[in-house]
């Protein structure tokens, strides 16, 4: 039985809340503690790191007992709607130090709802990943999926990059109000998506193997691990990126009032729009990057984004310092377009790499792919702040709690370069390692299937 557009989209819509969390812990987490809280950065790198490794530790636990639930609701929406509410709740407790707190305090209290935060989010990212494998067995049928899971994707990245920081107004109170105000539509998103898909085709009975055994098929599907690393490299070169772009929006991207978005710049603030920017074109590059995999393959149309990606990391970096801000929203308009193959292509390869254990072996399994899955993204999301920060350190980064401060000139060139020539390198590894290790295992198993 084929799906319904109401059920495919209904599936992308959770997805909206789940990456405003991405978001946050992407590009908020390491600049608030920075420059609100007066945590040194290298600390605050540090922290940020441990709380997602112990994220990358959950992972495969709730992947493991994902799939052996036993529910009238099938074995994932019971995780999805209790996970939904701790994440939320949890985001605000992050943003919500209190005023008279220290350094050390706040270092506490923003680990302890970071930590419980990552819980939630895991309750329902690994559950909802899982789903894909389980809705549907049509490949076409996944492209579709994974489409409308961008396009709702998209919004997340619109809420957590642009609409909390137009909430915040650049203020430490501020940010608990954003948090505020986003919490319901994190929650409304999970829960509607669950709703949507209640009829979907799912499996209703839990998974018989032991967690060992559960552990030995996955890594026995040696294309899909090799995709998991694949991803997590370029996941890497993104969340360097990401994690850059606040104190780029202080310190590289300055805005002179001339240009043709310097009102909007003044009025949503140069990190707003320029995440906006990458929505809109992360938005219109669906398609696109849709056509391609169809017209030469998934694999060949992953290889394009990421020279794509490459090439413009490299012009954007001659582009900085920049003080006309429509160049740099341009830039990040095409930055979203070659940004949009990450995040749709190899979405739709690995529910396909599923199927090759299950017709395999007949185990139904997917909560455990899920958990590795996002290994590799979590694991990248984990160093990339520990890294960024490392570097920042090294060439004197100064903390503050007035959100901006003097920097050197050795430091602000040390950020120029962590965003854009050091995830350009990371892409082209990721590019070598597609073509010589992914696309033969990738081959062979289109030749079984033939």
């Amino acid at each position: 039985m084929s799906l319904t557009t109401g059920q495919k989209a209904g599936w992308g819509l959770a997805d909206m809340g789940i990456v405003v969390f991405v978001i946050v812990k992407q590009l908020l987490i390491l600049a608030f503690m920075n420059s609100f809280l007066g945590i040194p950065i290298a600390i605050a790198g540090a922290i940020t790191t441990a709380v997602l490794v112990f994220d990358i530790i959950s992972d495969p636990i709730i992947g493991y007992f994902s799939d052996k639930t036993v529910s009238r609701l099938g074995r994932r929406a019971p995780w999805m709607l209790l996970g939904a509410v701790i994440l939320a709740a949890s985001i605000i407790g992050l943003f919500a130090v209190p005023e008279g707190f220290g350094t050390n305090e706040s270092l506490i209290w923003v680990t302890i709802f970071f930590l419980i935060a990552t819980l939630g989010f895991t309750m329902v990212s690994i559950p909802y990943g899982a789903m894909a494998g389980e809705m549907t067995l049509d490949k076409k049928e996944r492209s579709s999926m994974t489409a409308w899971r961008m396009a709702f994707a998209s919004l997340g990245i619109l809420i957590g990059g642009a609409l909390i920081p137009i909430l915040a107004g650049d203020t430490r109170s501020g940010y608990t109000f954003a948090a505020i105000c986003v919490a319901p539509l994190i929650v409304l998103s999970i829960w509607f998506s669950v709703f949507f898909t209640r009829n979907t085709p799912r499996t209703l009975l839990p998974s018989q193997q032991n967690f060992s055994q559960v552990v030995g098929l996955v890594i026995a599907n040696r294309a899909f691990i090799t995709l998991v690393v694949l991803y997590g490299i370029m996941t890497l070169a993104i969340a360097l990126i990401t994690a850059g772009l606040p104190f780029a929006a202080m310190y590289l991207i300055l805005d002179d009032g001339n240009s043709l978005l310097s009102g909007i710049a003044k009025g949503l603030g140069t990190l707003s729009l320029m995440f906006a920017a990458f929505v809109i074109g992360s938005i219109i590059s669906q398609v696109l990057w849709v056509k391609l995999s169809n017209i030469y393959g998934k694999v060949t149309a992953q290889l394009i984004g990421i020279i794509c990606y490459i090439i413009l990391l490299v012009l954007i970096f001659f582009c900085l310092p920049n003080f006309n801000v429509t160049l740099l929203a341009g830039l990040f308009i095409l930055a979203g377009m070659t940004n949009g193959s990450y995040q749709q292509i190899p979405w739709a390869l690995y529910p396909d790499l599923m199927d090759v254990t299950r017709e395999k072996t007949g185990e139904s399994i997917e909560g455990a792919f899920s958990a590795v899955w996002l290994f590799g993204q979590k694991v990248a999301n984990a160093i990339s702040p520990l890294l960024l920060g490392f570097i920042l350190s090294l060439y004197g980064w100064k903390e503050t709690t007035e959100g901006i401060t003097d920097q050197t000139e050795a430091a602000i060139n040390s950020l120029q370069i962590s965003m854009t020539l050091v995830p350009a390198s990371i892409l082209g590894l990721a590019g070598i390692l597609l073509i010589g290790v992914y696309l033969p295992q990738h081959n062979k198993i289109i030749e079984r299937e033939a």
